[in-house]
């Protein structure tokens, strides 16, 4: 154990010094408007979500850090439906099997969501986001600015629950 303690120091130190050094840019615009390719909604554009904090989560439905994360994300959802929020899945496939927009469909439906999620087959918005994983939240001010990057599977109470939910009323009181 009292080796650990150092290696859990030192995580968190660039733990922090990675959220410090994320770069704010604009949210790429939406690699697709062919409605086959956009599921619980028609095709979005960025312009459309101006004046709204946006939550883009990237995901793929045989991730469990993704799709274990979706009661918390949910519930967040839930706690901010009369605010300027928005989530948007963007669904980014890991195997050949998850590039089925029916399949999509049917775990959308099983997993109980209920906001837009863009099918990503070609990795186009993941590049355009400059992604790296599973489950990814890219936090959206009302400009259309990325101003945050979260990491992982999430779970209500968590610090970094409570970190992301902090960071949406900030965003919301701007």
């Amino acid at each position: 154990m009292q080796a650990i303690r150092p290696l859990i120091l030192v995580l968190a130190i660039l733990s922090n010094a990675c959220a410090q050094a994320f770069e704010q840019r604009p949210l790429p615009e939406f690699t697709t408007d062919n409605p086959q390719f956009w599921l619980n909604s028609g095709p979005l554009r960025v312009k459309d979500l101006r004046g709204q904090v946006v939550l883009v989560d990237v995901w793929t439905f045989d991730c469990w850090n993704c799709y274990r994360s979706f009661p918390w994300l949910k519930g967040l959802e839930a706690r901010l439906s009369d605010e300027a929020f928005r989530v948007i899945g963007i669904h980014s496939p890991e195997f050949e099997h998850e590039h089925d927009p029916a399949r999509v469909a049917a775990k959308i439906s099983e997993f109980g969501l209920k906001h837009p999620v863009m099918m990503d087959n070609d990795f186009a918005y993941w590049r355009a986001l400059e992604n790296r994983y599973w489950p990814a939240y890219y936090l959206v001010d009302k400009k259309g600015s990325i101003r945050h990057l979260h990491v992982g599977e999430t779970h209500a109470g968590s610090a970094g629950a409570i970190s992301i939910e902090e960071q949406i009323r900030t965003l919301l009181a701007e």
